[in-house]
This record gives C-alpha cells, structure tokens and sequence, in this order.
C-alpha cells in the first residue's frame, strides 16, 4: 500500500453508501453494472432443478462457460486473489489458505482466511500482501466503485478489494471502513452467529447488498460471496442431507437477488456472473504431510522451523539441497500422495529440478519471492461416496478441495444481462482469472498488461469477428524411480494462445 498502512487507510477511505453518510458521484440511471455472485465450494452436479432451482432457471437464460477452471491451489483464498486481481498466485502472491512469511512467524504458516492475519503480513511486506492491482484498484481509478458482500471468512472478504476502491466491505466479522459499521448494525442489524448450514448469515448478507448495492445509484460493480455449500460440507460432506440444505439456502437467496431486480426495474442494467472458486470431494485420508515428515526424521517436530509447511507447500531451511531431494523422494515413496512441484532449472522449463517432479511453472505458482522449495498435492481417484457423488482424494477430513483432480478443478460459470448472449453453453476453456477483465471490458476499460487473465469474448454480444484460436490438450509427464518402484506425474493442460488452463494432474505408481 506504498507509504500508507491498512490502519491508515481503514481511518481515511471514504465511501459511498445509499444511508447518506459518505458521498461520491453517482451511478448515471443508464449505467450498465455488474454483479458477481460465488457460492462457495459448487459442484456442478449440485446443480439441478430440485436443490438449487433458480440458480438452474438462470443458466437457461444466458451463457455457460463449461469448461471453467479453478486455480491450483483449488483453495478458497487462493482463488478470491486471483478471482480479485485477474491474476494467477504467480502474479499476486497468495500462495494458499495457509502462508509463511518468516518475518511474521519463523517457524508457522499464517491463516489467510484470517484478517488479522493478513494484517501482520501486510504490514511485514510494506503494504504488498497481494503483489499485484485488483480489479477494485482499476475501478477506481476510472472513477467507478464496488462493493464486496461476503458471509465467509474475513480473510476471503478482504482480499476481493483489500483496498476498498472507494467501496466497502460488508461481511459479519468485518466491515470496512470502519466509520461505517454502526450504520450498517443499526440498518439490518448485527451479523448471527455462524451455524451449519449458514442461512442466517447468508440471508443477512443479502439483505445488506438489497439495501447498499442493488439500488438505483449503487456501485458500478458488486460481488456477493456465500460461504456455502463449502462450509457445510467440510463437515458433512459431499451430498449429505444438511450439505443439500445449504445449497437450497443459497439458491433460494440467489433467488431473492434476482426478484428484488425485477421489482425495482433493474433487471435491464445488471450483468450477473455466477460462478464458485472450487469443486469438492470426499477425504479418505489418515496421515498428512507434516506429519509424515516428521514420522520419517525429515522435519524436528511440529513447532519446528528446519521444515515449515503451509498446506501443500514446503519450505526448507537455507534451500538445503540435499534435505529438499530427501523429502521429494520419500513423498514419491506414499501411495496416498499426488503430484509434486519444484522450481525448474530455468525459466520456461515445465519439468521441475528434482526427477520426477513438474516445475512451479506448470500450474502458475512460480512466485519469484514467495514460491516454497516444493509444493505437493495429496493423490486421488474416481470413487464414489456414500451417496453417489464421485471423487475422493487422501487428504484429511470428512471432505474439502485444494487437489488437482477433475472434481475441484473443473467448475461452471453462468452469465446473463445486457451484454452476454443468450442460450448458449461455450466449451473454450476460461478461469476464474478472467472475470477480472470481462468486467472491466464491459464497463469499459482496457485490461492492465498486470492481469494474467482473457476477456471471455466469446459469451459477449461485442466479441470480435475474428474467432478466438482453437483450444489444444497437452500432457506434460514426469517419471523417476524410488526404492521399490516407479513414480509416473501427468498434468494434462488446455491450451489456447498464450493461456494455459490446468485440467488435473494424475499420479501412477509401479511396483518393481
């Protein structure tokens, strides 16, 4: 935030609401604006008309990108960063849910979903905590606003637009700027207490953008963020009784989003993408990385900072070379563990320093200062849960995502409004890195050469006579031996141009 500190500019920012209490110029009545919707950890195949039948209604109406892609990391704060800056981790430097920055704890990774958290690391990293410019920032500076509605975690509310852009954020535990919070309680009241499934916050949220955003002279643009099915099938699972519950719940509040339109003659102006930052599968996992580590002598303990672990990325003390291969090739050795990354040996290489691993490179994380000495995944197959719904991967719990399997990383995208073509289903690959620019094009303004991400044309009614380049599939694979066996990597890719978008990864071991 270059000389200025967050705290400074949580006391200085203003902003403008409908309440009167902040002013800037308004919307023009003819404004075409955009509206984001993300529901949290969805599924296509949640997708029906008997659990989620506006949402279903809705993609009938526009366009639907099928082949969308989240980013690897498929982890929520991950892909807020680059849902937020148009940008890949590479370019914005959020490298996963959980982050280590040794200048705040030596030997502990941080949580990003915690805006204290993010705080330290702000201030630690002189106001680069994302090392790139949002998509609030570009709005800004055109002299347009938006607005961020979340009722997830603090951390994902304020990494969409950390630095409000002359918006605001509303979310129940953190309201920005501050001088605006009581306003906002004495409106719709004091956030309810988190629950499973969350409905009662996911209905105060969307009061909060019926009043602040979805009015005549409200923000150019505005996202609504809703923390389940996620939250709920962490707990429960995929497809479990209470999971469908939350989905019903977001559904039937997509729904009052959509009629509160209609009503207040707003329907005609608003361009509506909805979209999720990942899929979900079930764990069978019984041991993580950390403790593996640890289990093998390649880590002192827990608490220890000779090897700090942050999810899926490792850090090893002074890049310790020999220690880095002995960790690589003990990991290779597990059944239950997936692809493996490490830096290549120069820029471009899709293959990774160590034998059998793939480069940073290959899946967008090659953070020139924040990218750990590897970074793996846990392995996954096609089985089906107890209630039908396919996918399960070795990771720990009851059931998540973060894992380069077709199940979190292959997700739907769905548009409608003034600006998108109507009744269509598009199978050009996209990513949640493009929404950025899409809605920058359709307010106007040219996409910075700082945004890794493509306008979606191709669901646009102003796409360019000339067709976009026809997307390819490649493999890039990876083989070495360890004691005992064979350890094959493949990551398959779709290319189009100069963009990459990361399918899935898929690991096979062989007996010797």
């Amino acid at each position: 935030m270059n000389s200025f500190t967050l705290r400074t500019l949580l006391l200085n920012v203003s902003v403008w609401l409908p309440l009167g209490l902040l002013a800037q110029p308004k919307t023009g009545p003819d404004e075409l604006r955009t509206l984001v919707v993300i529901f949290d950890g969805l599924r296509s195949d949640y997708i029906r008309p008997e659990t989620m039948p506006n949402l279903y209604a809705f993609q009938k109406t526009g366009v639907h990108a099928q082949q969308h892609h989240s980013v690897f990391p498929t982890v929520t704060r991950v892909n807020t960063s680059s849902y937020s800056t148009g940008s890949y981790p590479k370019t914005h430097g959020i490298l996963g849910n959980s982050v280590y920055f040794p200048k705040v704890r030596a030997n502990k990774a941080l949580n990003t979903g915690d805006y204290e958290d993010l705080y330290k690391i702000d201030q630690a990293t002189k106001g680069a905590l994302q090392t790139t410019i949002s998509l609030g920032e570009h709005l800004q500076t055109a002299g347009k606003r938006m607005m961020v509605f979340s009722s997830g975690t603090t951390g994902q509310a304020f990494l969409q637009n950390r630095k409000l852009g002359g918006g605001a954020i509303i979310n129940p535990g953190l309201i920005l700027p501050e001088s605006i919070r009581d306003s906002i309680h004495a409106a719709i009241g004091t956030a309810p207490a988190y629950a499973t499934p969350n409905t009662a916050r996911h209905v105060w949220v969307t009061d909060a953008l019926l009043r602040y955003g979805l009015v005549a002279n409200g923000p150019q643009v505005n996202s609504i963020w809703y923390s389940d099915p996620d939250g709920t099938a962490h707990a429960k699972g995929v497809g479990d009784s209470l999971t469908m519950q939350a989905i019903w719940g977001v559904d039937q509040q997509f729904g009052r989003i959509l009629d509160s339109l209609k009503v207040r003659n707003l329907i005609k102006q608003f361009n509506i993408i909805v979209t999720t930052d990942h899929g979900f599968v079930t764990h069978a996992g019984k041991i993580g990385f950390s403790d593996l580590l640890i289990q093998k002598g390649l880590k002192a303990g827990k608490e220890s900072d000779d090897v700090v672990l942050a999810d899926g990325a490792i850090y090893v003390k002074n890049h310790e070379p020999a220690l880095i291969q002995k960790i690589v090739s003990t990991l290779q050795a597990e059944p239950w563990v997936g692809a493996i990354f490490t830096k290549g040996a120069k820029v471009g290489d899709l293959k990774g320093s160590i034998p059998g691993t793939l480069s940073f490179e290959s899946v967008h994380w090659q953070h020139a200062q924040r990218a750990a000495d590897i970074l793996v995944d846990v392995n996954w197959n096609d089985e089906k849960n107890n209630v039908g719904y396919a996918g399960k991967s070795f990771a720990k719990g009851v059931a998540g995502h973060g894992s380069l399997s077709p199940y979190e990383v292959q997700i739907s995208l769905f548009a409608a409004g003034p600006s998108f073509k109507k009744g269509i289903t598009s199978q050009l690959p996209s990513s949640i890195i493009d929404i950025a620019p899409t809605v920058l094009h359709l307010h106007g303004l040219a996409v910075p050469k700082s945004m890794d991400g493509r306008v979606l044309s191709e669901l646009l009614f102003s796409a360019p006579k000339k067709p976009p380049v026809s997307p390819k599939t490649e493999c890039i694979q990876t083989t070495t031996t360890y004691g005992g066996g064979t350890y094959t990597l493949i990551l398959n890719r779709t290319v189009m141009g100069p963009h990459q978008y990361v399918n899935y990864a898929q690991v096979s071991r062989s007996v010797q």
